[in-house]
């Protein structure tokens, strides 16, 4: 049983490891996020929680029982009752509904942990798993997505109006 919990910096050694043991695959679909990223992972690791305690963004990992990294789902540029969704999940566990379950989760926390009213994620078009994932999550396609926000890509800009369900 795999659970959603926020980022703290005891999870920083499994973070690490879930982004270097998934890199070539992350790079298939998204940007990759160069050798700078690894050989600055403890700073820039640093920088997401202090985002994260001044309330701008909220970081969450996917941990399976084993206390492994499955996925990240983070909310950045929080404001206003709006914040931008972003997520990547393992390649072993990639297909089974693993993303979509954590997307809808973390919609929920969006909404009675954090206030938020809106989510925004943006999806390049060749990446039809995370077009399904935003789909299911109750997104709907709002625009065009500038290339620069997706490493160059063209794409689309899904949104999400959230309700607290009771």
């Amino acid at each position: 049983m795999s659970e959603l919990k926020r980022l703290h910096a005891g999870h920083a050694p499994a973070v690490l490891a879930f982004e270097l043991a998934n890199r070539a695959y992350f790079a298939a679909s998204v940007s990759d996020r160069g050798d700078e990223f690894f050989d600055q992972f403890a700073d820039l690791y640093g920088a997401l929680l202090a985002e994260q305690e001044a309330g701008t963004g909220a970081f969450y990992v996917l941990v399976a029982e084993d206390g492994s990294v499955l996925g990240r789902f983070n909310l950045y540029r929080i404001r206003d009752g709006t914040a931008e969704l972003g997520y990547r999940v393992a390649r072993h566990v990639a297909g089974r509904g693993v993303a979509t379950a954590a997307v809808r989760e973390l919609c929920r926390l969006a909404v009675v942990r954090h206030g938020l009213r809106t989510l925004r994620a943006a999806t390049s078009r060749n990446n039809a798993a995370s077009q399904r994932v935003l789909s299911k999550a109750g997104f709907v396609p709002v625009g065009p997505a500038d290339p620069a926000d997706l490493g160059g890509k063209p794409g689309t800009w899904y949104q999400h109006d959230l309700v607290l369900q009771p």
